[in-house]
């Protein structure tokens, strides 16, 4: 069984569950984020987006982004470019290294992305976005998967057209975040739209945007039928976001967030991940923008994050995040 035929056929005691998916995140979801969203409960978990040149050059970057830390159940690596031929041997080395799904940016709004024709842009290049698709398709073995936003604006939202693009070109899942381009990340993601492409394609849609919680998620389900939910900004410092979502859609469960102690734990294994990882310069400086987000809401948050911009090393971070834990009262939980 490929990956995504044992990514939809998962079941519980009351019927069929629905994949929980951790979004690809440009200098987010590295091997170690991947694997604590996993831990908490995530089906599935996107590395961040690979430039595709890059990744055939081998640049250190690259590798170490299409890199794993320790196994991961489904190894799923983002790919993004403009040009058919070299996404296709992106594609090829990352299988190579043990990707078990590619997964095709199309979505990525951020102007230098889009400048050079890849992300969103290929929404305006229906006939590149096509010859991309089918390109890797050939050139892999694993499924391929394409992640879409609406369209360019909303003057041109072909996103049902790219989407059976994908499908009539071999894709086995398309995600649809449920915004435009220029849209960015403001506004309410249109569950509509992304439904319109559900009731159309025959293999997999997961929705994408908007979903914080388990309410959001069962009310994305309802207006949408996606087959699958994916979330990216509200996993950041709450990764265990995953397993509530599961809850609540499962047993009707709203579960609360792990107590100070689980968070410290849970916070000093992510750094100390982050640092095997990367190294100790790098990994210090990556985890600012983590600890950041997993101290929102306790008390002197912003003093710690102002101190952690400025921490030299490790050990000093390391020793740093102990004892802001030990300041916190006992009752400020998230």
């Amino acid at each position: 069984m490929d990956a995504i035929s044992q990514l939809f056929s998962r079941t519980t005691s009351q019927g069929r569950s629905i994949p929980l998916i951790l979004a690809p995140m440009a200098g987010v979801t590295d091997a170690p984020f991947r694997n604590l969203a996993l831990r908490f409960g995530a089906h599935l978990a996107f590395s961040e987006m690979v430039a595709s040149q890059a990744m055939i050059r081998h640049t250190p970057k690259s590798l170490r982004i299409a890199s794993t830390l320790h196994p991961e159940p489904i190894l799923a690596v983002q790919i993004a470019g403009s040009d058919p031929a070299v996404m296709a041997e992106a594609a090829r080395m990352n299988e190579g290294l043990g990707a078990r799904i590619i997964d095709i940016n199309m979505g990525c709004p951020v102007k230098k992305i889009c400048n050079n024709g890849a992300g969103a842009a290929l929404l305006k290049d229906e006939s590149r976005a096509a010859a991309i698709i089918a390109a890797v398709v050939r050139a892999v073995t694993v499924p391929v998967t394409v992640k879409i936003r609406l369209g360019w604006d909303h003057q041109h939202k072909n996103g049902l057209t790219i989407a059976r693009l994908a499908q009539d070109n071999g894709a086995r899942m398309v995600t649809v975040h449920g915004r435009t381009r220029t849209d960015m990340y403001h506004g309410t993601a249109d569950w509509t739209a992304i439904a319109a492409i559900k009731q159309t394609l025959t293999i997999p849609v997961v929705g994408n945007g908007d979903v914080i919680d388990g309410q959001s998620a069962q009310k994305m389900l309802a207006v949408t039928g996606v087959d699958g939910i994916m979330m990216g900004r509200a996993a950041l410092g709450r990764p265990w976001i995953f397993s509530q979502v599961a809850d609540f859609l499962n047993h009707g469960t709203l579960t609360p967030p792990p107590g100070l102690d689980q968070r410290r734990t849970l916070v000093m294994d992510h750094f100390h991940a982050m640092i095997e990882h990367m190294g100790p310069v790098i990994g210090n400086r990556a985890a600012r923008k983590h600890l950041a987000w997993h101290t929102r809401g306790l008390a002197e948050g912003a003093r710690f994050r102002d101190a952690i911009n400025h921490s030299p090393d490790p050990d000093t971070t390391a020793t740093m995040i102990q004892q802001f834990f030990d300041a916190q009262p006992e009752h400020r939980v998230q």
